[in-house]
């Protein structure tokens, strides 16, 4: 897989040296990807595929102003560079204003624990969603729809930039998602499932039971009744924690986010008190072994850990070096890109509340009528508003679990939901399904975690009661 770049760096030395002089900043990346894509429809093969993908990008930055351009011929990137320096050259009328980060030399590999997909066929893997699928129809005569999908990429980079980065970086990542739908009459119900893995291919093949628990989730709610719609004390599980944290409020954390937004930069004030003196929150993509891990970002800057919020007050942002630049603030290792097609834009990693202290069973206490959810079936965010579907939901009444009920949405505004934090679980859950959108670039692996939470005056089942 590295032959084609390993002779690439002598060509790409030559051609930073010899164009870099004519702008600030200049960023050469290729990147070679293999992997697999496979989805069942019931019993049906909509996607069963193999690929390998050579490409690159160029990146270049003159008095503020950035071109880019993308290849996927390397004999094709002199011009490319050309066209991206004239662009920036055309763009650029202020200065440039770059974070420092100190040059790194460097060639690392996020370590695997068990098989790499790579040395799994392709039979194989077609045969394991075979077997989820079975499952998942098998559950009950009321299933109607099942689905599974399986995504594996194997990805080497070289990035080469003229103030003496060469680095090299490869990582493997795997998921599958899982969905059934159960239909009795005019009532419809689905479940879902999502997982991933940096980690073996060993983590795809021991999902029974999760796949399982979707297609019967789908299959009781059924027969459940709706929530009736009003404001309520809510528990969510950690699961949905991690959901909120980054859909809710890690975007808002995203430095081109705000100094784009003088109005959600007034918001986003450092030393902002947003939530309880236990809250606290943290991204990074330095804690080993989750999706959104790795060494360096796609700008060479070393992976960290930011805290967002400490102790209820905002302390800090996601940068990239450009964001951080302008804001005078530190770069936090958050540049990223999906693929060579993209330029590196701020985006979360590994993004979790820190458990509490207080005991699970005592998140319910006092609570007279409240809802407690547990996993995520679906949701949206309008820059400070959300709103998440629980994949399954009690009532909770004079604090212990009563009937379950079904279309649980969960809606709020996030600065005032964070303030609302009554108590945090002394429990934490990381949850490896995630696959982060932004700006055009879906499907980016993230991981999130978190405790339990209680929280109040939450909307539930759509607007409050009169």
């Amino acid at each position: 897989m590295s032959t084609l770049l390993n002779d690439a760096k002598n060509l790409l030395s030559d051609l930073m040296a010899r164009f870099s002089p004519h702008v600030d900043y200049l960023a050469i990346r290729l990147e070679e990807s293999e992997g697999t894509d496979i989805f069942l429809r019931g019993e049906k093969i909509e996607t069963l595929s193999e690929g390998v993908s050579i490409g690159g990008q160029v990146r270049a930055c003159h008095k503020g102003g950035w071109g880019f351009a993308s290849f996927n011929q390397l004999g094709t990137l002199a011009e490319r560079i050309e066209e991206a320096i004239a662009a920036a050259r055309l763009v650029g009328d202020e200065e440039t204003l770059l974070a420092e980060v100190m040059p790194v030399q460097a060639i690392c590999q996020l370590p695997m624990t068990g098989t790499d997909p790579r040395r799994i066929s392709l039979t194989q893997k077609k045969a394991l969603c075979d077997h989820y699928g079975e499952i998942l129809r098998s559950v009950d005569q009321r299933i109607t729809t099942t689905s599974v999908r399986y995504s594996d990429s194997a990805q080497k980079i070289i990035l080469v930039t003229s103030e003496g980065t060469v680095l090299e970086q490869s990582w493997v990542d795997m998921e599958m998602r899982f969905a059934a739908t159960a239909r009795a009459g005019s009532t419809v119900q689905t479940g879902r499932e999502t997982t991933g893995s940096r980690k073996a291919y060993e983590d795809m093949t021991t999902l029974d039971d999760q796949v399982r628990g979707a297609a019967e989730r789908a299959v009781q709610a059924l027969s459940l009744p709706s929530v009736k719609g009003n404001t309520y004390t809510v528990v969510i599980d950690p699961i949905l924690s991690g959901l909120f944290v980054h859909e809710a409020f890690g975007h808002l954390s995203e430095a081109d986010m705000t100094y784009e937004n003088p109005d959600l930069l007034e918001v986003m004030t450092l030393g902002r008190r947003f939530g309880p003196k236990e809250l606290q929150i943290f991204d990074g993509a330095a804690p080993e072994g989750h999706r959104g891990s790795y060494f360096y970002d796609d700008e060479g800057t070393p992976a960290s850990t930011t805290q967002l919020i400490e102790d209820g007050v905002l302390v800090g942002r996601l940068h990239s070096r450009e964001t951080a630049g302008k804001l005078g603030e530190a770069a936090t290792g958050n540049a990223r890109c999906l693929s060579y097609h993209y330029p590196p834009i701020v985006r979360m990693t590994n993004t979790w509340i820190e458990r509490g202290n207080t005991a699970v069973p005592d998140l319910f206490t006092d609570i007279q009528e409240g809802v407690y959810a547990r996993n995520w079936l679906g949701g949206m965010t309008n820059g400070e508003m959300f709103t998440f579907s629980a994949g399954e939901a009690w009532m909770i009444r004079n604090g212990e679990l009563a009937e379950p009920v079904r279309d649980v949405t969960l809606s709020g505004n996030v600065f005032t939901t964070l303030a609302d934090i009554e108590a945090i679980g002394d429990d934490f859950y990381w949850d490896e399904s995630g696959g982060c959108g932004k700006g055009g670039q879906s499907g980016l692996s993230v991981g999130c975690g978190g405790p339990s939470l209680r929280l109040r005056n939450v909307v539930v089942g759509g607007d409050a009661a009169e």
